[in-house]
């Protein structure tokens, strides 16, 4: 009998997943349930394996099964959905996956699974060249932190690495709050044991025993994964005193989150994991200096510490060779919103936001025109097409008043409203502000009051001018990036889309 790999990834059991692996081990199918290939128009694909390898079917429902089994779906034969070998589709084609190059292709329970797919490659290669060695390799690979302003990675591990200290941590952070992201999650629940052997070559460089991963309440399945993949791990003695018998101690705690998009940001992340409130800390210090517990820690996002094991296990050279200017390597950018191919496309750095949005995700899934993309979450700058010529890279975007932040990019139609929009990052501010400065806890509230004059078409110029000035403060005088970061969707909205906010003049 064939085996059949259903996705369990929570996008793909949103869409019935479950049902589908139901009706097929009724049907006496031996099922495999991995994490998903990140097509999500195609979810739930279920993919057989038979003489021809691998062959894809989707989208499945349960309802399907017994039409797809009379048609010999087990033996690899035609049918209205199926795809043919999933590395054919033209989505995963045109896709460099370094990070995700097992996800959807393993089984995330079994560490048996993962090193026959590579894993523990880039760990047994830190071992034996050393910490330092280590280090220099993450540095020279041009590795930035994945998950906002893009920090070289190699400099945060050597700044912990040198700082005096009897204990030291890395920490991961894992509450991917920004909209329209889902690369850590689909990590964590497809591939965990890349994210652990990340940590562990982390750890090792730095010389630290533990590690922490701080993931969103709001991802149970990943939560869930991670976790039973920590059991595996130390049951294999990958995580403990004694690592692989190398001689170095090392753990993972993982801590779950309370639903505060603030702790996202790394010093309230870390007061959390304490226990106390999640609340940004004034730097200096730096966390590589004082950081959890006041010691020494690292701290990575997900995607960035995923990237780390290919690193260590093809070498700095082959991974610095993809990439565009200073932005090395590849980027899983997650397309969400009113896109018809909504999905994760890992890619070198290089590709332009237009083929990305119009190309690789085709267009809208209403088939309007796409009127704006949001890139890089809430904080993120609004894109209108005439800038979709813009270098998906970390400069490019920044010399366009933009950011990439962890890889999203949002897609609206041309009925969005951006005066709306603008409106909604000041209230997002508002609600989101841990209260410990005030341009954000009072500059956004305010912000909020004269949206809604603007939008109630009272004064809309002085009340435009004011909410430059208002941005400007939130701009320069936040204490993180929560508010820092605010004046990037809203004045791209007011200077790309000013239509949308003089039309209120005249109402």
């Amino acid at each position: 009998m064939s085996r059949v790999f259903v996705p369990a990834d929570a996008g793909a059991l949103a869409l019935g997943a479950d049902a589908v692996a139901a009706a097929l081990a009724a049907a006496g199918a031996e099922i495999v349930r991995t994490g998903s290939r990140g097509l999500y128009w195609l979810e739930p694909m279920v993919e057989v394996d038979g003489p021809a390898g691998r062959l894809a079917y989707g989208p499945v429902r349960a309802v399907d099964v017994p039409g797809l089994l009379a048609a010999g779906m087990l033996r690899g034969e035609p049918h209205a959905v199926r795809l043919g070998r999933p590395e054919d589709i033209p989505f995963l084609a045109r896709q460099t996956r370094s990070v995700f190059a097992r996800t959807g292709i393993v089984d995330p329970a079994s560490l048996d699974d993962y090193r026959a797919h590579g894993g523990m490659r880039g760990l047994a290669r830190a071992i034996e060249i050393g910490p330092a060695a280590t280090i220099a390799a993450v540095t020279d690979a041009g590795l930035r932190g994945r998950g906002g302003a893009g920090f070289p990675t190699g400099v945060k591990w050597r700044g912990a690495a040198d700082a005096p200290a009897v204990r030291r941590h890395v920490v991961v952070n894992a509450d991917e709050g920004d909209s329209g992201t889902f690369a850590d999650r689909m990590l964590m629940e497809g591939d965990p044991f890349a994210l652990i052997e990340g940590m562990l070559i982390a750890g090792f460089a730095i010389g630290a025993t533990h590690g922490w991963v701080y993931t969103r309440s709001e991802y149970p399945h990943a939560i869930a994964a991670f976790e039973r993949a920590l059991g595996l791990a130390r049951a294999a003695g990958v995580l403990g005193p004694d690592v692989l018998g190398a001689g170095f101690a090392f753990d993972i705690i993982q801590r779950v989150g309370a639903g505060a998009y603030i702790c996202g940001e790394e010093t309230a992340l870390l007061d959390s994991i304490e226990g106390k409130r999640g609340q940004v800390r004034a730097k200096p210090p730096l966390p590589i200096h004082k950081g959890l517990f006041g010691e020494p820690t690292v701290i990575n996002n997900v995607v960035t510490l995923g990237s780390v094991p290919a690193i260590l296990a093809d070498g700095a050279d082959a991974y610095r060779a993809l990439g565009f200017g200073r932005s090395r390597g590849t980027m899983p950018i997650q397309l969400a919103g009113n896109i018809r191919h909504p999905g994760l496309f890992e890619a070198p750095f290089g590709l332009t936001l237009g083929e990305l949005v119009e190309d690789i995700g085709g267009g809208t899934a209403t088939g309007r025109p796409v009127r704006a993309v949001q890139a890089g979450g809430p904080l993120g700058a609004y894109f209108p097409p005439a800038l979709f010529d813009t270098v998906y890279d970390y400069e490019a975007f920044a010399a366009r008043d933009g950011l990439i932040g962890h890889g999203g990019l949002v897609v609206f139609d041309d009925t969005v409203d951006m005066a709306r929009q603008a409106r909604f990052a000041m209230e997002f501010c508002a609600v989101e502000s841990c209260g410990k400065c005030t341009p954000c806890r009072v500059g956004s509230v305010r912000g909020v009051e004269v949206f809604d004059r603007i939008l109630a078409g009272v004064d809309v110029d002085a009340n435009l001018e004011l909410i430059r000035d208002l941005c400007e403060t939130l701009k320069f005088g936040s204490l993180c990036a929560l508010g820092g970061f605010i004046p990037y969707p809203v004045m791209s909205a007011i200077t790309h889309f000013p239509e949308d906010f003089r039309v209120r003049a005249t109402a």
